[in-house]
């Protein structure tokens, strides 16, 4: 048997790899407080933000993983909030960091020792795992975050035949997206022309590319860019 475990399937970028490795005969898990749509998901209730629901959730997943002969964990949940270097809360860093790299190690502790050789750690980080952009400041420290994760995930994991990578959407059409920037056309067509191709990437682009990159541990410890060529300014 193969399985998925993505986390933040309800929509985007989640979504549409739950969709992706559906229809390629896994057995998929959605970790998030809102169901996948998608027909054949199986969504456990899970705030990411709550220990004991993370603990549920693993603990719920056990004989999944024993059954299975290589699982996809891809970190994929993330919260995004307009704030700056000197307009950021505590309180409201504390809560992107709760979703965004706590609730990553705290699956990565409870899951990582029962995965078999040929599975896969992936995250869903961001060109902004390397770079800044004004007005997201706890989501940039985030993402940096992240990209220190999967490289020292890769070093902890080594012999394991577990792999992990990095993948840094550009700016993706996705309910997150939408909800930071807003409908204005004249701002969506900016953004747009960023890259190369003049649009917006599509969620399933990026499903494609975890999908790939969970079949090709030639990979491991990569950061693999997925932003149609961003302009540099």
């Amino acid at each position: 048997m193969k399985t998925a475990i993505i986390t933040g399937a309800s929509v985007g970028i989640g979504r549409a790899t739950a969709a992706r490795f559906i229809a390629e005969g896994y057995q998929v898990f959605n970790l998030a407080r809102r169901a996948c749509p998608e027909a054949g998901v199986e969504n456990l209730v899970c705030d990411l933000a709550s220990d004991a629901d993370i603990a549920k959730c693993c603990d719920a997943l056990g004989a999944a993983i024993a059954d299975s002969d290589s699982v996809a964990l891809i970190h994929n949940a993330s919260q995004m909030r307009k704030d700056s270097a000197t307009d950021c809360a505590s309180d409201s860093l504390r809560a992107v960091l709760e979703t965004n790299v706590v609730a990553i190690n705290s699956i990565n502790q409870r899951l990582l020792p029962a995965l078999p050789a040929g599975s896969s750690l992936l995250y869903v980080g961001s060109t902004l795992a390397e770079k800044a952009v004004p007005g997201s400041f706890s989501y940039v420290l985030s993402k940096h975050a992240q990209l220190g994760m999967m490289r020292a995930s890769c070093q902890d994991l080594m012999g394991s035949g577990i792999h992990t990578a990095l993948v840094c959407p550009g700016f993706t059409d996705t309910e997150m997206l939408r909800t930071h920037i807003g409908e204005d056309v004249t701002i969506v067509q900016a953004i747009s022309a960023m890259n190369s191709y003049n649009r917006l990437i599509e969620p399933a682009e990026i499903a494609e590319l975890l999908y790939w990159a969970h079949h090709n541990p030639v990979i491991n410890g990569a950061v693999l860019h997925a932003n149609l060529g961003q302009r540099e300014s």
